[in-house]
């Protein structure tokens, strides 16, 4: 059946629970054994392949295994490509970080994985260090400042030769020791950050909620130079994280502003603006700029919630093509192909160079399909092992091919996933939305 001609349609599969140990991202088909099915799809699509023939034939690198995910979104670049992990994949452990979404406070921070280690942060505070392998608890610390009593929400955490930094919502950035998890400075700045900082070599860049970003030294925490924005009084909940290659950052802003800057001084090298000229009411009509950038090999992708997706070339800032996608999850660069899910819930491959979609699955839209209530948001995809790993907020983990967007497994975890697993020393972890960290090896 040609891409042109596939039509979007319903996956049902067995619903195992988080718990259970199954190759639930599966290579082979095997026959279905009774149990309760669960739908992954839904029969809606708005895009539509753009290529035939050859050109639909997806050609990825061979995947390659790395030992860290140091900072949210993998590298400073936050282009992962093709990572290694197990095959068959099954639970090798579980265990809680502490607190979890509620109605004060949302869990917004991706995991890291560094020196052997799982670094996480709670919707409470809570910075807790666990050992890769086995999940045992290392350490844990709080870092809530003296005579705080304001709620607690956003932030993350990135990695760097030994040394954890933390932004806050708290407007505070803190750095501990990682083996220890010992206090070794702290610095107020403008605002509090819902997105995790972004480290590169011996300078960690912040972006605070009035859309200032902020250089800081290593070391010690001292302020390094700071860039402005125009400031929102309206943006998405959660944060992003500026993207570095070479000695350039980009920093995406709520205001939909993309701008490249200079590492050493904030100079600013070009600008964009994320957002098309037709817009929206209501929430569609944010121009936040929720996904993080991608740096690959000389070009800058970046989609913001008001349907823009762009290829910028980083030297020049000239706008290599774009289309109107929007999104709110990052963009996963995987050889000469971008995959992404939109605002539609659109699972969607596009060919990097030109922009151009080679393959769309529609994923569900809403826990209701028929009364389209309780809408259901997707965190991915990330790019391991000849798989797309996706997981949605209503409880299911799902992967899908590559090379053609059809469904490899699924199944129903114990609680929604809002946040995009990270991949290392060959494992999946996963963080449900009631704060338990799952290790799939």
């Amino acid at each position: 059946m040609g891409m042109n001609r596939r039509l979007s349609w319903v996956v049902m599969v067995i619903a195992l629970g988080l718990g259970a140990c199954s190759d639930w991202l599966g290579e082979k088909e095997e026959p279905p054994l009774p149990g309760k099915r669960i739908s992954v799809l839904s029969s809606e699509r708005i895009l539509a392949p753009e290529l035939s023939g050859d050109q639909v034939a997806i050609k990825l690198p061979p995947p390659e295994p790395n030992d860290d995910w140091p900072q949210a979104g993998g590298y400073s670049n936050h282009a992962m490509h093709h990572m290694e992990v197990g095959d068959p994949l099954m639970r090798a452990w579980r265990s809680s970080i502490g607190e979890g979404s509620n109605k004060r406070a949302k869990l917004l921070a991706q995991p890291i994985v560094a020196d052997g280690r799982v670094f996480t942060l709670d919707s409470a505070a809570e910075v807790r260090a666990f050992d890769a392998r086995t999940g045992a608890k290392v350490w844990s610390v709080d870092i809530t400042p003296k005579n705080e009593d304001d709620t607690f929400s956003g932030g993350g955490l990135a990695y760097e030769d030994g040394q954890l930094f933390i932004s806050t919502g708290f407007a505070q950035v803190v750095s501990l020791d990682a083996a220890t998890g010992q206090v070794l400075w702290r610095q107020a700045l403008s605002g509090p950050m819902r997105g995790a900082p972004t480290v590169r070599a011996g300078r960690v860049f912040v972006i605070t909620v009035d859309n200032q970003t902020h250089a800081l030294a290593a070391e010690d925490g001292a302020v390094l130079w700071s860039h402005q924005g125009i400031a929102e009084t309206a943006s998405l909940l959660g944060g992003t994280s500026p993207a570095v290659d070479g000695n350039v950052v980009v920093v995406p802003y709520s205001s939909g502003e993309l701008f490249a800057l200079r590492i050493d001084n904030g100079s600013v090298l070009w600008s964009e603006q994320l957002a098309t000229v037709r817009r929206t009411e209501g929430a569609a009509a944010l121009t936040d700029i929720r996904a993080r950038p991608i740096i690959d090999r000389g070009r800058v992708y970046a989609i913001g919630h008001a349907d823009l997706l762009v290829a910028i070339d980083l030297r020049t800032g000239r706008r290599l093509w774009d289309r109107e996608i929007g999104g709110i999850q990052s963009p996963w660069a995987g050889g000469d192909y971008l995959f992404l899910i939109s605002n539609n819930n659109e699972a969607v491959a596009l060919d990097a160079k030109t922009g151009k979609v080679v393959w769309v699955t529609q994923l569900q839209m809403w826990e209701d399909e028929e009364d389209r209530s309780g809408r259901i948001i997707w965190a991915g995809p990330i790019l391991a092992s000849d798989r797309l790993i996706l997981a949605s907020s209503n409880g299911k983990l799902v992967s899908l091919s590559p090379y053609n967007g059809t469904v490899l497994g699924a199944e129903e975890a114990s609680d929604g996933v809002s946040i995009p697993p990270a991949v290392a020393l060959g494992a999946v972890y996963f963080l449900t939305d009631e704060a338990d960290l799952v290790a799939y090896r």
